[in-house]
């Protein structure tokens, strides 16, 4: 195919632009990729459940009648064994599940203000 010579430069102008504005898009603009989002929705609803269960976390730690030893207890680890501390009092494990929620005994350690 033989192209005329005036309209080579716009067409480099064309494939050099659409070029450049991917890399802005893509680095700056905001653009982002179907699975970047499909992540980064999952993180926004993860987050969102364990919020969603840190007040049952905390209103079971209320009113568990064996509170006062197991505050101690979790007080007494250090502050990087706090989280599994609290998932052994059983507060961190909602109904119907066999075992507790790691996020969401993190959450609750957090909000029981230790």
């Amino acid at each position: 195919m033989n192209t005329p010579e005036w309209l080579k430069p716009g067409i480099y102008g064309a494939v050099i632009g659409a070029v450049v504005i991917g890399i802005a898009g893509f680095s700056w603009g905001g653009w982002m990729t179907g699975g970047g989002a499909t992540k980064m929705a999952s993180a926004v609803a993860h987050d969102g459940v364990i919020a969603a269960l840190v007040p049952i976390c905390l209103d079971r730690s209320r009113t568990d009648p064996d509170r006062l030893a197991k505050l101690a207890t979790i007080q007494a680890a250090s502050t990087s064994q706090r989280r599994d501390a609290l998932m052994q009092t059983g507060w961190a494990t909602m109904p119907g599940n066999d075992t507790p929620n790691r996020d969401l005994a993190q959450a609750c350690v957090t909000g029981l203000e230790l």
